[in-house]
């Protein structure tokens, strides 16, 4: 899907999506193509991409900060563990499923 197609329909700044995509191809979570149909798609299946491994992509890994205690010894260790935990267990695909549901268009997979 080209780039521009993208930014206008989620409303991003292409500058903003390009930085965004250029990370992603970089990791190999994307892949682009030049030319005339070119655009981006996935790298792989989207149901092997979770939530997790575009946002440490784009942010970092989502680890405790170097002064925090022990795992289990704070309430915001605890709460990281489940974030992490949710974000990996989603993949791209559970969004684009969860996506098509909520706007009424049923995607059907073969």
């Amino acid at each position: 899907m080209p780039i521009v197609e993208i930014a206008e329909k989620r409303g991003i700044a292409l500058h903003v999506l390009e930085q965004l995509f250029a990370s992603l191809r970089r990791a190999g979570i994307l892949k682009s193509q030049r030319g005339v149909r070119g655009g981006y798609s996935f790298a792989r299946d989207a149901g092997d991409i979770t939530v997790l491994d575009v946002i440490e992509c784009i942010d970092g890994p989502l680890r405790p900060a170097a002064d925090a205690p022990a795992a289990g010894e704070c309430i915001w260790t605890d709460a990281r563990a489940a974030l992490s935990a949710q974000l990996n267990a989603t993949s791209i695909a559970d969004l684009a499923d969860r996506e098509a549901q909520a706007s009424g268009n049923l995607m059907f997979h073969i």
